[in-house]
């Protein structure tokens, strides 16, 4: 069989990231991370893996973030026994995000069954429940980073990545003799002077590279310390003297930190004003504590007192802590999870703001497609949070300074640092869009164009195919390339709802409003009777079809 490798995840997408294995005497994956965006893609998490984890000997983990590492407990669920390796500082993570993903799974679960009984439908599962999660965090085995792990037939490397707490690039050697091969999978790259983090390190002269692209033909000025700051300080006070509160959509880990981090230093130079900071997410406060137990570790911190203690600074854990923000009037800065404004308590925030012109939403992170996040980026002006239609009146703020990822050039960059690379260079973990820049920005760079390779979802490769370039095999896949990596009919319906609604709003009459229905529903159903089967439901001031969602 020789060595085999399926991307069966953040291969034309930038979520789901996992890799799967194969040798003449072994099979493992790297990363095993939650699809997110669409609901169709999202629909992958449920259903099976394309491999069956029992027969998996181990597990190698890039990092904590869930879209490497959500669906661990599933796989762990459904058969795998082995070990999990990874850094101390991811497991120390996934102590508190993988018990807190299993909580929400269950919640939302939970809600969906109340409806479903009411409708007559069937009952769902969670994709795996608190005590799956128990066994899992039992198979983790920690590695620290540049010592090699002796694995049989292979043999790994964890390198900083420079991304989050613990984050790591992985070098496999698989093989020996003259069949000996290099691997080395990217994992998330970080930017130079990252807070908290060295700049990222992994070595060179690999057979094959697998590396994400997460920011592809997007770039992002290197800004220092000082600036980003300023930066901060200019939107929160532009924020504050619209009179309202600013709303930070943050992810738990690292984004969070790094925010709170500097609006601390901000305050104690008097740079913005002394109004209360909320961070309204049990995640992220447990994660806080991680990096304070983890401070000798990390850069910018220093020793002694936590920096993430200041008495502006109110952790809201309970319920009840958090509906008490939305009592407070006046100016306030509200960070909550998730960063793509997907879930969590911060859609109960936005639901809150976004209606209210004096409010300020502000972006800090990547923003995938079919996101609600995206959405906002993008300048909707309606959009839907759990099932309620929302009037976006707020200021939408964008911020790329806190990134966790490297840009363009940083990616670049640190690809051309890893050279030569000897078979095969596969861009992952990035839109249609950002891979196809970066592999145009490799070729003009004289990169052989026969050794680079932009997988889509569940393709296979055999590496040991004649020649430099490996053999593509012919597997079923689970989802065409296109509804991997676009908005979904769910964004579809979401938006149709939302201009007819608005379209209902602005009519002059009931009379005008039953033949807007009526019209809708002859067109939907082939129905005649009508001269105007077609109908827009585009109105001034909404955005109609677009690239990203239509």
């Amino acid at each position: 069989m020789g060595i085999k490798i399926r991307f069966c995840g953040a291969a034309g997408t930038v979520t789901g990231s996992c890799y799967w294995i194969r040798t003449e005497t072994q099979q493992f994956l790297v990363d095993c991370g939650m699809f997110q965006g669409p609901k169709t893609l999202k629909e992958l998490n449920y259903g099976a893996f394309p491999f069956d984890p029992a027969q998996l000997d181990f597990v190698l983990l890039t990092h904590a973030h869930t879209d490497h590492a959500g669906l661990l407990p599933k796989l762990t669920k459904n058969g795998f026994t082995g070990p999990i390796y990874m850094t101390s500082g991811t497991r120390d993570l996934l102590a508190y995000m993988l018990p807190d993903s299993a909580y929400i799974q269950e919640m939302e679960v939970g809600r969906l069954n109340r409806r479903n009984r009411q409708r007559g439908h069937e009952e769902v599962e969670p994709i795996y429940t608190a005590e799956d999660v128990e066994v899992c965090l039992s198979q983790i085995r920690t590695i620290d980073y540049e010592h090699w792990l002796d694995l049989g037939g292979v043999q790994a490397r964890f390198w900083n990545a420079g991304h989050i707490l613990g984050a790591a690039s992985i070098e496999l050697e698989v093989g020996d003799g003259e069949g000996r091969q290099r691997f080395l999978f990217s994992g998330d790259i970080g930017p130079d002077n990252k807070l908290f983090h060295p700049d990222p390190e992994a070595p060179n002269e690999v057979d094959f590279l697998i590396c994400e692209a997460t920011y592809g033909g997007r770039y992002r000025e290197n800004v220092p310390p000082e600036e980003r700051r300023a930066m901060l300080a200019r939107e929160i006070n532009a924020a504050m003297k619209a009179g309202g509160a600013l709303v930070i959509p943050a992810f738990a880990v690292e984004r969070t930190q790094e925010l709170l981090l500097d609006i601390a230093y901000l305050l104690g130079r008097g740079d913005i004003p002394s109004v209360p900071v909320f961070l309204d997410s049990p995640l992220a406060i447990r994660v806080t504590s991680v990096f304070s137990d983890h401070r000798d570790d990390l850069r910018d911190i220093g020793k002694g007192r936590s920096p993430f203690e200041h008495s502006s600074f109110h952790f809201t854990e309970t319920v009840d802590e958090s509906k008490a923000i939305a009592r407070f009037s006046g100016n306030s800065i509200i960070l909550a999870a998730s960063g793509m404004c997907d879930a969590g308590r911060i859609r109960h925030h936005l639901m809150n703001h976004l209606w209210r012109p004096q409010s300020t939403v502000l972006l800090v992170g990547y923003q995938a497609e079919g996101t609600l996040g995206r959405l906002l980026e993008q300048g909707k002006k309606r959009v839907k949070i759990q099932g309620e239609d929302i009037e976006v009146r707020a200021r939408i703020r964008t911020l790329d300074t806190y990134s966790g990822h490297a840009d363009h050039d940083g990616i670049l960059a640190w690809i051309r640092e890893r050279l030569p690379v000897r078979r095969a260079l596969f861009l992952t973990h990035g839109n249609p869009e950002a891979l196809s820049a970066m592999r145009e920005a490799l070729l003009v760079e004289r990169f052989p164009e026969d050794l680079l390779i932009i997988p889509a979802l569940d393709d296979d490769y055999d590496l040991d195919g004649v020649g430099a370039r490996p053999k593509r095999t012919g597997l079923i896949k689970r989802l065409p390339p296109e509804a991997v990596c676009a908005s979904d009919w769910h964004n579809d319906l979401a938006e149709l709802t939302l201009n007819l609604r608005a379209r209902l709003e602005a009519a002059g009459s009931d009379k005008e409003r039953r033949q807007i229905l009526g019209d809708l529903e002859r067109a939907s159903t082939g129905r005649k009777g009508s001269a105007n089967c077609h109908i827009s439901l585009i109105v001034p001031g909404a955005r109609g079809r677009d690239d990203h969602n239509h």
